[in-house]
């Protein structure tokens, strides 16, 4: 009998032993067991003396899901709608070793109320200084399995404490995440800022002169990332079609305006203005050989004009009647309540204050020299999380919406400068039209080359597809304007305005691993199956014995 209760006992521990191989078996996984990308770290620069982004770049850690209980010393994974303030804070307050968030290829796909959420998270995260390592990666096939895999394995841990020891030892599969560059992270200051500036002269002696001016380079959470299609693409694009349109009607010169144009594309935008700051400064310093002096009309600022059925005007004080800032504030009035009914338009007064460090809006750069101007955006507040996200994509931004905000800009600039109040309604009379119309296809294309690279400042002067785009603004500007300069200017080694940071790209490593459990289960597995092979050799007598006596009672 007790041979018989160990035999039986032997069996179930066989079929113990076949069902976890089974177990291992169906648990393989289909992911590679190791896998390079490369993934975009989180902005990391000082404005002046103040510390922004991410100061760590080095990750080792086990990938876990956003809302795992336990993120100390792990990589917090999360997608589009996994990264909110709170999840970003709590992955902070646990000492995460790190967050890596997966970005969809296609945002056009993405709900509306995710990419505000998002937005509005990166924002806020921007503002914060912190250590821990921030990724932003595409989503691809594998990275998308290794989420769900670690969003699984968060789930069994609502599971009994048997089921998820059982279910850790046996099928769960952990991930590995590591950036493994042990160089420091080093300072940039050398950075380069490039403005570009154009002209299209007037008639008459000595005209007034209006300022177009609009900033090119984006901002988002990782600069490798930052495309910044509607700001400030948007503005781009309508000033450079400003610049065909008006030098068609310049090259005429009966048709040519008692204003001299003076057209400017400004780097450093979205760090306080820099490059527009020292192009004023430099132009103020030679007042004899330059346009900005005390005969500008105004200065137009464009920014963000791609979507919306809104338009602000931003001034730092409100422009008195008479004065050419209010006359063509009159006609941008006109023109909507006639073509455009539909288009709410306002403007905002916001006072230039000195004691902050960083400006709103570029009018402010110009205001602070005593030149007239104004922004004109479909944005309301300044501290929009639409004006520096990663997902400021071509999707974003509406072209129908971009050609309208173009016209209206271009049918109110010639109407001001042509005196054309008196001779009609911007209805009656459509300047721009027939051979002088805003092209979309234009306008489509300028979009695409803007979109094609990353256009973060950091990146402007330092590879080769990003000064290529800057030289392909150029040769725009000489192809439609006169006067063309290309102002580079270099920061201050000593003391830098603006510091950047390397090591914003790096190849990251997902390797596929099992828990330490798994190995002691594995242990215990093979020990089992050595021990019922010994039992099974040290009784073979006495286990035949017994079998032989049982088939023999059935025979008989």
């Amino acid at each position: 009998m007790h041979i018989s209760n160990t035999s039986r006992g032997s069996s179930r521990l066989g079929i113990l032993l076949l069902l976890s191989v089974q177990l291992l078996h169906a648990s393989a996984l289909p992911a590679a067991s190791s896998y390079e990308f490369t993934a975009y770290r989180m902005q990391q620069y000082n404005l002046q003396q103040e510390k922004h982004g991410c100061r760590g770049a080095i990750v080792v850690a086990e990938a876990r899901w956003a809302d795992d209980s336990s993120l100390s010393r792990r990589c917090a994974i999360m997608k589009l709608a996994d990264f909110t303030i709170q999840r970003f804070l709590q992955a902070k307050r646990q000492n995460a070793a790190a967050v890596l968030i997966l970005l969809p290829q296609n945002i056009s796909v993405v709900p509306e109320d995710v990419v505000q959420s998002f937005m509005m998270t990166e924002a806020e995260a921007l503002k914060i200084e912190t250590l821990m390592p921030v990724y932003v990666v595409p989503e691809d096939e594998q990275l998308l399995y290794m989420y769900e895999e670690v969003k699984l394995a968060a789930a069994t841990k609502s599971r009994s404490f048997l089921v998820r020891v059982l279910s850790s030892m046996v099928t769960t599969t952990a991930f590995q995440m590591v950036v493994s560059n042990n160089s420091p992270i080093k300072p940039i200051t050398d950075t380069s800022i490039v403005t570009l500036e154009g002209v299209l002269p007037g008639v008459r002696e000595d005209p007034p002169t209006i300022v177009i001016t609009a900033h090119y380079d984006s901002f988002g959470l990782a600069p490798w990332l930052a495309y910044g299609a509607d700001s400030n693409g948007s503005g781009v694009a309508i000033l450079l079609e400003m610049a065909r349109l008006f030098q068609r009607l310049y090259s005429d010169p009966r048709t040519k305006a008692p204003f001299h144009l003076l057209f400017s594309l400004t780097g450093g935008g979205k760090y306080n203005f820099i490059g527009t700051k020292r192009w004023i400064d430099e132009n103020l310093d030679h007042a004899e050989s330059s346009l900005l002096h005390d005969n500008v009309a105004f200065v137009l600022c464009l920014d963000s004009l791609g979507s919306g059925d809104e338009l602000f005007l931003h001034v730092s004080r409100p422009p008195k009647p008479g004065t050419p800032q209010y006359g063509f504030i009159q006609q941008i009035e006109e023109v909507i309540l006639s073509r455009f009914p539909w288009v709410m338009i306002g403007t905002i007064h916001k006072k230039i204050n000195l004691q902050e460090s960083v400006v709103a809006w570029e009018h402010e750069r110009y205001g602070m020299k005593h030149i007239p101007g104004f922004t004109l955006s479909h944005l309301e507040d300044p501290k929009s999380e639409r004006r520096g996200s990663i997902l400021d994509t071509v999707s974003q931004v509406d072209l129908r919406k971009l050609k309208r905000n173009a016209v209206i800009v271009v049918e109110s600039l010639a109407r001001y400068m042509y005196n054309l109040s008196d001779k009609g309604s911007p209805k009656d009379i459509q300047l721009f039209r027939g051979s002088l119309d805003v092209l979309d296809s234009r306008l489509s294309a300028l979009m695409t080359t803007l979109t094609s690279v990353p256009r973060a400042a950091q990146l402007m002067d330092k590879e080769p597809q990003h000064t290529l785009l800057i030289n392909s603004l150029e040769q725009e500007f000489r192809r439609y304007l006169q006067q063309v300069y290309r102002h580079t200017f270099h920061q201050d080694h000593r003391d830098p305005v603006i510091t950047f940071f390397d090591q914003m790209k790096q190849p990251m490593m997902m390797y596929r691993v099992k828990p330490a459990a798994f190995d002691l289960f594995l242990c215990g597995c093979i020990a089992g199956y050595l021990g019922v092979v010994y039992y099974a050799i040290q009784n073979f007598g006495k286990l035949y014995a017994r079998l032989k006596a049982v088939v023999k009672s059935k025979q008989q």
